[in-house]
């Protein structure tokens, strides 16, 4: 099945009595897919193979020809990937595309099934619900919100709702419109959460899996700091916390969740940098390691992780430091579903960079793995089912 991330019911790693990962799983590989942008240095999306014993990653192989799959999602039963494709114009209409793939188990190769429109410009963030029956999309160039539900072939239908942002915040170079700039699932499925930067807040939408619809939540959203510009949200595993990196100001918030109302309520709001950078800075990625114990953030402009402690009581952060990718603009990065390996894609140098991770303290440490895949901006990790 794939393995996408913690916290998703189908989609956790295989443990023993003890929870500990099992030594079998450990032992072997698991695929690895990269979105990327198109152009001189990429064609489209690609895989690798990590090792879960070393580190090592195999020679990326080119899996699918695509303009701008800028970022993939895969589905819960592992058959089949969802990528957006990052264009402002789609057969002459101010509108991006969604493209699903069906996966080739024993190769990782993928083949296209169909293409639809993302309903806005600029689609830059797709995620697939828990019962794989629709998937969301953020349009950062229009604003907006898609939802499509997905056939029982794979396919993708027509959009099912598309909402469209209105608004602006305080910063009139970036935030006189909305900008969506991802769209993700609760572990409980019954809400879709859309950090949009031009507006400074998480809207709420309810979701209903069998028809693929979003509806306003009440209430409809949550504020982030003025002039931050959220970007992506991560989930706790336990469902009752979150962290929403903000871009334009270098910070992370972190969030108490409501799961039966889809509220959230702001705790505290932390610097990603380290204490003497000078410069410009944005964040990129955020994400929870799979135990719970550990927040990251890339940094675009320091060029590092910035690495926090979560008390598992209160869900605050705490600094625990910052470690470099080994690249330039660490646009994404993903921990495998093991939590002992964390792979960071630097767009600019176009390389992927293997760090370990010790599990007690969340430090990252460099391997001296990384492979060449062009412009990455997207980790997804997946596994067959054994």
């Amino acid at each position: 099945m794939a393995l996408v991330g913690a916290g998703i019911a189908g989609n956790t790693p295989q443990t023993d009595a003890a929870g500990a990962p099992d030594s079998k799983a450990a032992a072997g590989k698991i695929r690895v897919y990269f979105g990327t942008y198109s152009g001189k240095e990429s064609r489209g999306i690609y895989t690798s193979e990590l090792s879960l014993a070393d580190g090592k990653l195999s020679e990326p192989r080119l899996v699918a020809e695509a303009v701008n799959p800028s970022f993939v999602a895969i589905h819960p039963n592992g058959r089949f990937l969802y990528a957006v494709g990052e264009v402002s114009d789609r057969g002459g209409k101010p509108t991006g595309g969604v493209t699903a793939f069906a996966i080739d188990a024993k190769t990782g190769d993928l083949k296209k099934l169909n293409e639809q429109s993302s309903g806005g410009a600029g689609p830059c963030h797709v995620s697939v619900d828990k019962t794989g029956q629709c998937v969301a999309v953020a349009n950062y160039g229009g604003g907006s919100v898609a939802s499509l539900p997905i056939k029982a072939d794979g396919s993708l239908g027509e959009a099912a709702s598309f909402i469209q942002h209105t608004g602006s915040s305080v910063d009139p170079a970036r935030q006189k419109e909305p900008h969506a700039h991802s769209a993700n699932f609760d572990a409980d499925n019954h809400f879709a959460i859309v950090a949009d930067l031009g507006l400074d807040k998480l809207l709420v939408y309810k979701l209903d899996p069998s028809t693929a619809k979003l509806t306003p939540n009440d209430p409809p959203s949550a504020s982030s700091p003025a002039g931050g510009g959220p970007r992506h949200l991560a989930f706790h595993p336990s469902g009752k916390f979150a962290y929403a990196n903000n871009e334009m100001k270098s910070s992370v918030t972190a969030y108490s969740y409501d799961a039966k109302r889809g509220v959230f309520e702001p705790l505290q709001t932390v610097t990603t940098l380290p204490a003497d950078f000078k410069g410009e800075n944005s964040t990129a990625e955020v994400r929870v390691h799979p135990n719970g114990k550990f927040a990251y953030v890339s940094n675009r402009g320091d060029d590092s992780i910035a690495i926090f402690a979560i008390d598992p009581a209160t869900g605050r952060l705490t600094v625990a430091g910052h470690q470099k990718t080994g690249g330039r603009v660490p646009r994404n990065f993903n921990l495998d579903p093991s939590g002992r390996w964390l792979l960071a894609a630097n767009q600019d140098t176009h390389n992927v960079v293997v760090f370990a991770v010790d599990e007690k303290t969340g430090q990252l440490k460099p391997t001296g793995n990384e492979i060449k895949v062009g412009s990455p901006v997207c980790v997804r990790f997946w596994e067959s089912a054994s």
